[in-house]
């Protein structure tokens, strides 16, 4: 076929050439699946499954008697009768006992909180833009500490309480909750890595005070690292079991983790020798429900803070 090899002048348009209707056109091939992209898909779809099944169930399990709950389909829904009446024989339970259970989790892991939040916020922020001798062996003692199981820590809290004569009272709880090592330790990443220096030292050539600049500009712009800081110390209140069963002797003393422990022992499936006021099984169930529920709903309330918390400091401009 003959091809047109005339070259254009300059300042001449050139009219494009229409397709050959005689060129067969390529055909475009799909690609193959990926190994590589189904894999990953097939895991997180086991991962969901494996930790969404229980929790159905669990749902499922508060809205029948402790015959279906054997009997019936697992994940088949009971009635709302049942489930009201699992309610009623939970909260008669020593005097509504759950409830108080749940009031006193409320109370220790908020003032706790608040301690945290009051120290270790500015902790992290000394650690991170001050320079003062020890600054580095409290940096490691904080890293060991944070490293180290929690239960081993229990026995020298319970001599350093009984100590000062807390041993029963809500502060032998509070106190130790509010030492959070981790806390300080994502602070001091946060405030090394996302705080801009130049940005603290333009406000300290105005006078602003150590305090001042801390106050004014590092504490607004760190919103992200204390929610973060906030919730995940909330839960580790939330959830322990060992330190409040140590140190509080009284059961209407006990947190709802304790009190969960307790209500087990009710069971007689899984206790033998448990006494007259035996638990049932979707009772246990229902009492598990609204032990986790609190940590639920401040999750999704405050997701969009988590999530700006965990990608702070994760680029550098």
């Amino acid at each position: 076929m003959p091809t047109d090899t005339t070259v254009p002048r300059s300042g001449s348009r050139v009219t494009p050439r229409a397709p050959d209707p005689r060129r067969p056109r390529p055909r475009y091939q799909r690609r193959p699946a990926r190994t590589g992209q189904i894999l990953p898909g097939l895991l997180l779809l086991a991962f969901g499954v494996f930790f969404v099944l229980p929790v159905l169930w669990l749902l499922l399990a508060a809205t029948k008697t402790d015959t279906q709950l054997v009997q019936d389909n697992p994940l088949s829904f009971g009635s709302w009768h049942a489930l009201r009446e699992n309610w009623d024989a939970l909260t008669g339970f020593q005097g509504d006992a759950v409830l108080l259970w749940l009031r006193n989790s409320t109370l220790y892991a908020f003032f706790a909180l608040v301690i945290t939040l009051i120290v270790g916020i500015p902790a992290g922020y000394a650690l991170a833009m001050t320079e003062f001798r020890g600054r580095r062996v409290l940096l490691v003692t904080t890293l060991v500490v944070m490293l180290m199981p929690a239960t081993t820590l229990v026995i020298p809290l319970f001599l350093e309480i009984n100590a000062v004569h807390l041993i029963g009272s809500m502060w032998s709880v509070v106190l130790p909750y509010a030492f959070y090592p981790f806390g300080v330790y994502l602070t001091y990443i946060y405030f090394s890595t996302a705080l801009p220096r130049d940005l603290l030292a333009a406000a300290r050539i105005d006078g602003a005070t150590e305090f001042g600049v801390f106050r004014r500009i590092a504490l607004p712009l760190a919103v992200p690292v204390i929610a973060l800081v906030g919730f995940f110390s909330f839960v580790a209140n939330w959830t322990n079991y060992f330190l409040p069963y140590v140190m509080l002797p009284e059961s209407n003393q006990y947190p709802v983790q304790v009190g969960l422990g307790l209500l087990l022992n009710n069971v007689p499936q899984f206790n033998p020798t448990a006494g007259t006021a035996t638990v049932l099984r979707p009772e246990l169930a229902l009492a598990t429900l609204l032990a986790i529920s609190p940590v639920l709903i401040v999750f999704l309330f405050a997701q969009r803070f988590l999530i700006a918390g965990l990608l702070a400091g994760a680029s550098k401009e």
